[in-house]
Formats: structure tokens, sequence, C-alpha cells
């Protein structure tokens, strides 16, 4: 039984990155000689293990052998005869695909150290087809790194796309591998990989729509949003953020939250920001009605964290360069406004005997002091 270090720990090691997570192959054992070892057993469609003292995941060396479509369509082979080589050769890149002995001495039978090197996301083999998710990992790497892709690479998953593959892609894994890649500080460049190949289209096409209008630029708020750290659901907000959206918007932004079964935070936000965008661009043409109604119809008043969120999105979406608060003044006076209608007395104002309803006269107060504070604002912009 020998035991190799494998896939992206080599890989960040190699690139000079933080190492956080290491996984292992281990070459001519059973599951009976992992588990009589005190390795407890977690993969659920093919043997991985966790370690008994350190917690990281070994697992036996396996080849595949595609049967149906999609990314589960596998018979996978795992026995002490399937050689390290082999289990490489199964794997999507070639940076990938490099493991470390017990010596630390690097095999790598695909150059995947030279295509670190050169910059480059290069399939390992014809194989590389059989799985769809494959198209939004390279998607997501070049997120990540700002590799290149390669030219047979590409042309491998324009023939995926062509061929029907990317539409059997199950909604959690296309959502699992976007948000991994929203995260990473180049945003922009996997929605560009995933377009230039037509996955885009097919996956999401209610983004597809949104990126193909240029005028409005969403990948480039992507990045803005990404450089701020901005959190996941802001990023995702930032794709339907526009201060020309209209119910079209709205509408795309729900089906797309659907289509990915978005978790709800997210969704939320997408909506409001394809909503109320328009309203937030004109913050500072505002009057005090105005801005105690898009208060309200945001829910700023329960929820005062997801509007600073939203806030965020528009700002990235609205600012020309990194953004700054100085350059997004209508967030400025809008928390401002916030602050001023949450300081009014909800409940001192329902008590006093007046016949118009208690609702009615709360937004009357909220407009009355934000009216009044107007030539005061608070110069403070999104966190």
């Amino acid at each position: 039984m020998k035991v190799y270090r494998v896939g992206g720990s080599v890989r960040d090691e190699l690139l000079g990155l933080n190492v956080k997570d290491h996984d292992h192959v281990v070459v001519g054992a059973t599951v009976e000689d992992m588990e009589r070892l005190g390795f407890r057993p977690v993969g659920k469609d093919f043997p991985v293990f966790l370690h008994p003292e350190t917690h990281e995941e070994y697992a036996l060396a396996r080849t595949e052998r595609k049967t149906a479509r999609g990314y589960k369509g596998f018979t996978v082979y795992a026995t002490p005869e399937v050689t390290l080589e082999e289990d490489l050769a199964r794997r999507d890149l070639t940076i990938n695909a490099i493991a470390r002995d017990e010596h630390g001495v690097l095999i790598d039978p695909f150059d995947g150290a030279g295509d670190i090197e050169r910059g480059v996301l290069r399939h390992v083999g014809p194989a590389f087809v059989e799985d769809p998710v494959r198209i939004l990992r390279v998607a997501r790497f070049a997120a990540r790194f700002g590799f290149a892709v390669a030219p047979e690479t590409f042309e491998l998953m324009r023939h995926m796309v062509a061929e029907g593959e990317a539409d059997h892609l199950v909604p959690e894994r296309v959502w699992q591998e976007l948000a991994k890649g929203l995260m990473e500080m180049h945003p922009s460049r996997m929605f560009e990989v995933l377009r230039a190949c037509g996955a885009l289209a097919r996956i999401l096409p209610e983004v597809d729509r949104l990126v193909a209008d240029d005028a409005r630029q969403p990948l480039a708020a992507l990045d803005r949003a990404a450089a701020r750290a901005r959190a996941l659901e802001v990023r995702y907000g930032v794709l339907f953020c526009d201060a020309d959206a209209d119910s079209t918007t709205v509408q795309l932004a729900r089906d797309a939250s659907d289509r990915l079964r978005a978790p709800s935070d997210c969704r939320d936000l997408a909506v409001l920001a394809a909503e109320l965008s328009p309203s937030v661009c004109r913050g500072l043409e505002l009057d005090a009605t105005a801005i105690v109604d898009l208060l309200q119809r945001s829910d700023a008043f329960r929820r005062p964290e997801r509007f600073a969120r939203l806030l965020e999105a528009c700002e990235a979406r609205m600012c020309d360069g990194a953004g700054t608060a100085a350059g997004f003044p209508q967030g400025a006076r809008l928390l401002s406004a916030l602050d001023t209608a949450r300081g009014v007395d909800a409940g001192s104002i329902a008590a006093r005997p007046d016949p118009r309803p208690i609702p009615e006269r709360i937004r009357a107060a909220r407009i009355e002091a934000v009216d009044a504070a107007s030539g005061q604002p608070h110069h403070r912009g999104p966190r």
C-alpha cells in the first residue's frame, strides 16, 4: 500500500499559495484494508475515507467508465491493481493531475507543472468530455487563477455543449460551482468562459441575456464587488442591478434563482436589486416621501442589514472604479435616511389619539423626520 498527496494541495503548493487541505490517493489497498486501519468511509459514489487522526481525505486509486449522460453516469473501479498514473489520468485538468510521494518527489505524467508555469488550463485526456461539471470547473479555475483555457480544451467544451451534455447538469451542482466562482477575485472571468463556449446560455439563459447587453457591464461590476470582498448574495445580486432595470429584469432574477435553486438570501437580494436599483440610483433626487416608500418596499426597517447589502450591490454596479463611499453618495443619503426614520418612536405615535390608521401615522412621521433631516445628511456609505 502506497499513499500519495494529490490534486489541489500539490497545485497550490507549486503556485506558492497557502495550502489548507490535503487529499491523498491510496494505491494497492482495499476497502477492508482502510477500515482495518481505522479510516472512516465517507464516499457515496466511490471509496473515500477520513484519516482517524487528521481527518484528511484518502481515496482509493480508481478508474471510471462512462455509462450514461450527466455527471453521475459513471461506473467506478477501485481495486488494488489500479495505478497512480491511471488514477491521475481520469482527472480533469493537468494542473490537478499532479502527485507527491512520501519523500516529496513530484509525479507529473501530464506536465501539469509546466501548464502552471505557462498559466494554461488544459484537459488531461479525451475522457474530459464525459463529465459536464468539468465545463463549470474550468470556468471557475479561470476566475481563480486568471489562466487561459487551452484552445483544444475550449473546443472540447464547445463540443460538450453542442452535444447536450451541459443540459444534464443538476441545479444544485451548477449553483455549487457558480457560488465558488462568484467568490473568486475575478468572477467575471468565469462568466466570460461559460458564455464563450455556449454553456451560459444553456445553464443560465437569464444571466446570458443580461450579459449580452454590453451597456449594462454587469461583469465589470462583479469584479468591483469582489475587490471590496462583498458577500456571496451581494455578488449574485450585482448581476441583476441596473439603473434601467424593469419588470423583465425582476422576472429574470426570479427565473434564474428558481432555475439554480439559489439560497433564499441570494434569491431575495437578486430580486430586490432588480426591482429597486433604479430607485437607489436616483437616491439623490428622491424626496422624503419617495425615500420612505423605498425603505418600506425593501423591508429596510425590519432588515437594515439586507438593505445595506442591497446598497453594496448597487454601489458596485454604479461606481466607475473600485468604488468608494464618496463615489456613491446615493448610499450615504439612503442610509442616513434609514437611521433617521428608524429613530421615530412608533410606540409613542400609536399611543396618541388619532383617527388615522397607525401605519399611516407612523409613515407620515417618518417622512416628516427624513424631510427635516435632509439638510444634514450623515456622510456614511455602504459597509
